[in-house]
This record gives structure tokens, C-alpha cells and sequence, in this order.
């Protein structure tokens, strides 16, 4: 069963992240690549909050996909808690989830799929077993 992303509760990481003047646009309120950003940012500390306590902590991965609903206007200034998690473990491939909180509202919800890679062949290879047990340990969590 898929967590409803837009429940803060479903959340045990969060990045926190300042708003930016420049990420308004035109309409007066955040722009839609400025949640990308957000995104991000909450994807990088996320695996690097699951990855702390390994030996090997490199991200060889590449996002190979992104959705975000944008679910409310946002407006600078604030700093935007973005919630992650992990959704699913593939064979070479995670599905991870965020929320975005200004203020304890959802501004958006996004799913990232990223792939892990060699990075000397630039090709996709399956998780090592460990980092596999890492990943679904973190679901479990």
C-alpha cells in the first residue's frame, strides 16, 4: 500500500530548505522548477541519511523519473520541510516518495525513480546485496 505523501506523518526524514526570492515567478508565487529543486534536495539528503552509517556511501545512481503534484500555491519566504521516503526496491532501480510542508501544509508530492549504475560503463547493474538490505531495511523502518 502506497503512503498518502500528502500526510506529514508518513515522514521520519526531512530536509529543510529556504525559499529563495528568485523562485517566484511572474504570478507571485514558487515556481514549478523550484520544486524540482526542492525535490532534490530532499532526494540527495535522504539517500544520504539511508547511506550514514555504510562503508560505501557513493550515489551512483541517475534519475531516470520524476512526478510532481503541485497541490497548493506556495509563496516565498519560508523554509519548506521536504519529507522523503523509500516506496519500493527493484532489482537495479528505488522508487522513493516527498512531500512538501511550508508551514504543516502539503505544497506538492513527488515519486522519483533513480537507477543505479556503473559508472565506468554508464550502464545499469543490480544492487549489491547489501545495499539492497539497506534500501528495504529503510522501507521497513
Amino acid at each position: 500500500m502506497t503512503p498518502d505523501l500528502t500526510d506529514r506523518s508518513a515522514f521520519r526524514f526531512f530536509e529543510h530548505v529556504s525559499l529563495r526570492y528568485s523562485d517566484q515567478d511572474s504570478m507571485g508565487h514558487v515556481n514549478n522548477v523550484a520544486y524540482a529543486a526542492l525535490i532534490e534536495a530532499g532526494r540527495i539528503g535522504l539517500f544520504t541519511e539511508i547511506l550514514k552509517n555504510e562503508q560505501d556511501q557513493s550515489l551512483n545512481f541517475v534519475l531516470a523519473h520524476v512526478a510532481i503534484d503541485y497541490r497548493k500555491e506556495m509563496h516565498f519566504p519560508g523554509v519548506v520541510e521536504v519529507g522523503g521516503r523509500m516506496l519500493r526496491v527493484g532489482r537495479s532501480s528505488i522508487t522513493t516518495g516527498y512531500g512538501c510542508f511550508l508551514n504543516g501544509v502539503c505544497h506538492a508530492t513527488a515519486t522519483c525513480v533513480n537507477v543505479y549504475f556503473d559508472p565506468e560503463t554508464r550502464l545499469s547493474r543490480p544492487f549489491p546485496d547489501w545495499l539492497r538490505s539497506v534500501f528495504e531495511r529503510s522501507i521497513r523502518d
